[in-house]
């Protein structure tokens, strides 16, 4: 067996500024990467986040290292090991779920049961003035309609004019569902203040409002809303210190370094007694189409990554009647 590994940088501009606590962005770069066996190739994608000092440049030489060891055919487990978790490794192991795929004939999703053809995934609202959020909230809840589900809104919070922006959001879209995410942007005496405002508004689950590594206070927390942790969990292993202070943990495949260990780390969170979202990086419908087997079991689903760009890759995510329907025009993880 012998395998051959290629990797590549794809920039992309986004359609419009994305404002959170860290900064703005408009536009981003996508490390992307196939593997190619017997004349199949499998593909996956890392969106390098410089919060954990990522850059693309950085993250290509990481998977082209790694050359070596993927003629050699190592396998996704092997490659939890070899590799730390990060944007480099999501890129292989899709790659390689992609190309076990197409090798054996037996789809991802056939591991994982029924996978449902569309999901309502949480659309961001970027941090603006109380009534630019509110003004896009409600074009967003509009473009969804009247239909059950609700639109699920993410709400991007920095330290300023929190209750303002909460309230002015939900008077705009009074049936959505909400959720807050404050990126590491709060201390503790701002967390305490605002969570009456924030039960007010229904916001029913508040992303990573302390910084990762200042987050002890929040054991013991009697909080009126759930607290769900980002940046402060990456993989199975950082579940037994940080879930005495949360009720959920967001998984991203970027974080957890490919849909293998993402996997792992949602089977943990559960035995602990957590519930799970699935979130992305600004990233592409290919990231997207890796991420499904997990979001299909999640509580909450985060995965508006390609609809910031201003172009997405061909045959990718289609949004209809303000659902989120699978990029099966992709073929990632077809048999």
């Amino acid at each position: 067996m012998s395998r051959r590994l290629s990797v590549g940088i794809a920039h992309h501009r986004l359609a419009r500024p994305f404002a959170i606590a860290r900064g703005t962005r408009e536009a981003i770069e996508l490390v992307r990467v196939t593997v190619e066996q017997d004349g199949w190739i499998g593909h996956g994608e890392g969106a390098p986040n410089a919060r954990y000092g990522e850059f693309a440049p950085a993250v290509a030489a990481q998977i082209e290292a790694m050359a070596p060891l993927i003629a050699d055919g190592i396998g996704r487990e092997e490659l939890l090991t070899a590799m730390s978790s990060g944007a480099a490794r999501n890129a292989i192991d899709c790659a390689l779920w992609d190309l076990e795929a197409k090798l054996s004939g037996v789809p991802v999703a056939a591991r994982f049961g029924p996978q449902p053809e569309a999901l309502v995934t949480a659309v961001t609202v970027g941090i603006a003035s109380p009534r630019a959020m509110a003004e896009r909230a409600r074009d967003i809840a509009l473009a969804h309609g009247v239909q059950d589900p609700p639109p699920l809104l993410k709400l991007k919070l920095d330290a300023h004019d929190v209750a303002t922006r909460v309230a002015a959001v939900r008077d705009a879209a009074p049936g959505a569902t909400l959720i807050a995410d404050a990126n590491e942007s709060w201390d503790m005496a701002l967390l305490e203040r605002v969570l009456p405002a924030l039960a007010d508004a229904r916001i029913a689950l508040l992303e990573q409002p302390l910084p990762a590594g200042a987050d002890a206070a929040l054991k013991g927390l009697r909080a009126p809303v759930p607290i769900s942790a980002d940046e402060s969990v990456h993989v199975a292993a950082d579940i037994a210190e940080i879930a005495a202070r949360y009720s959920h943990v967001t998984i991203k495949l970027d974080k957890a370094g490919g849909l293998t260990g993402a996997l792992a780390l949602a089977e943990a969170a559960r035995e602990a007694g957590m519930e799970v979202m699935t979130g992305c990086m600004l990233c592409s419908s290919l990231s997207v189409a890796a991420a499904w087997p997990l979001a299909a079991q999640s509580r909450f689903v985060d995965l508006d990554g390609p609809l910031w760009l201003a172009e997405d890759i061909p045959d990718g995510c289609q949004v209809e009647n303000g659902l989120l329907r699978a990029p099966h025009g992709l073929k990632w993880g077809i048999g």
